[in-house]
């Protein structure tokens, strides 16, 4: 488990990629704004205020990840013409009785390889699991835990490893040591890099008491 508060681009200069898969939820380029108060009036500013995302303010560049032999990548639509066809994974985030009727219904990630379509069903209000359960989400583009457990198990085994370069608050880190991953982390904001340290070091503590 290594887990890098700085640049992913610095780190990768060092970095054995030999067998190393890329599960991420990169910036998309959306500049996007992170203070939700605005769907909810004002109201719980605590729950619903974020830092901004480091990156965001400019187009995502999917180039240095696509020599990597297996890759997902989240916000697909952001960058779909910058990579080869591949398959299309689709997160449905909402009940039945919320489609169409605010903001995105489904989330996108392009898979290298393939040319498939696959969809992940999984309501998501901001965390899932135990302890986590009824917390406000911890970034802004957070994904559930339970989602990228997925994402790892479509592309790995246990022991693999799994690259994170924009770890965010840790949910991929979290899924891999559920499900038996070795992982590396980047992430840039310090803030958002504690978030995930404590996250991924619970996992760990809970992991090694069943």
């Amino acid at each position: 488990m290594i887990l890098h508060n700085g640049d992913c681009m610095e780190y990768m200069r060092t970095m054995d990629r030999d067998g190393v898969i890329v599960v991420s939820d990169p910036p998309y380029g959306c500049a996007n704004n992170c203070d939700y108060t605005r769907f909810t009036g004002g109201l719980a500013p605590g729950r619903n205020y974020h830092a901004g995302i480091l990156g965001d303010d400019k187009p995502f560049d999917p180039t240095p990840w696509l020599d990597f032999p297996k890759v997902i990548l989240w916000g697909y639509q952001f960058f779909a013409d910058k990579v080869p066809q591949g398959t299309v994974l689709v997160w449905l985030k909402k009940r039945d009785n919320q489609l169409g009727k605010f903001l995105s219904d489904c989330e996108l990630a392009w898979q290298k390889g393939g040319k498939g379509v696959y969809l992940y069903k999984h309501t998501w209000s901001g965390f899932d699991r135990g302890s986590e359960r009824n917390q406000k989400s911890l970034h802004p583009s957070q994904k559930p835990v339970a989602l990228m457990e997925w994402c790892i198990e479509r592309v790995s085994k246990p022991g693999d490893t799994i690259f994170d370069p924009f770890m965010g608050s840790g949910s991929t880190g979290v899924a891999c040591v559920n499900l038996g991953r070795e992982f590396i982390g980047c992430e840039t904001d310090a803030g958002y890099f504690e978030i995930a340290q404590k996250r991924i070091e619970a996992a760990n503590a809970q992991r090694r008491l069943l």
